[in-house]
Parts: structure tokens; C-alpha cells; sequence
């Protein structure tokens, strides 16, 4: 019986430590996803007006993938010099007012194609 409860005993220990280690991974993981979200904030601080930040964060609330997506992109074009910064709220209108037609030609086109 002695020998069954150490084997038990062990068992539990493992089990612990396998519980602490994913703990401690899951922790670092949402630091890591803290930290990038707060430099992306920063660069978007930076390369948009405060207007233009209010859409965005307004617009985030109804399609968060789509301006994620817009995020990453903005954010690309000002590093690599394609796009003139700050980007006042008009600018990201008509960026947003561009994204979003061709949005709708590409689900005209999936929906045309399904019928068809």
C-alpha cells in the first residue's frame, strides 16, 4: 500500500508541476501580447491625428478583424515611407471608404460565383 501512495503521490507532483509550467507559459504569452499591443498603440500614437485615432478606435468596436488587419497595414506603409504621416481623419476616410468597396466588389464576386 506504502508503495501506491508515493506512485499516487508522484503522479500528483507531475501533475502540479505540469499545471504551474502551463500557468507560467499562458502568463508569458498574454505579457507578450500586452507589450506588442502597447508598442502598436504607440506607432498608431505617432502616424495617426487623434481624430483619426477616435475612428479607428469607434470602427473597432463593430469590425475589430478589419481594423486589426488596417492597423498592421497602416503601420507598414508609415515605416516604409509610402505614406505621409500623420494621417488626418479624412485620409483614413477615404482609406476606409476604398477598403470597404473593394470588400464589396470581392463578396459581389464570391456570391455571383456561387450562384453561377
Amino acid at each position: 500500500m506504502e508503495g501506491y501512495d508515493e506512485e499516487l503521490e508522484e503522479i500528483k507532483r507531475r501533475k502540479l508541476l505540469e499545471y504551474q509550467r502551463r500557468l507560467a507559459e499562458a502568463a508569458r504569452a498574454e505579457e507578450e501580447r500586452r507589450l506588442e499591443e502597447a508598442r502598436r498603440q504607440e506607432v498608431l500614437r505617432r502616424i495617426l491625428t487623434p481624430k483619426a485615432r477616435e475612428r479607428l478606435a469607434n470602427l473597432k468596436m463593430v469590425r475589430p478583424q478589419l481594423v486589426e488587419a488596417l492597423e498592421a497595414q497602416l503601420i507598414q506603409l508609415a515605416y516604409s515611407g509610402r505614406i505621409a504621416t500623420p494621417i488626418t481623419d479624412e485620409e483614413l476616410k477615404s482609406i476606409l471608404r476604398r477598403l470597404m468597396s473593394t470588400q464589396k466588389e470581392i463578396r459581389l464576386r464570391f456570391m455571383r460565383s456561387s450562384l453561377g
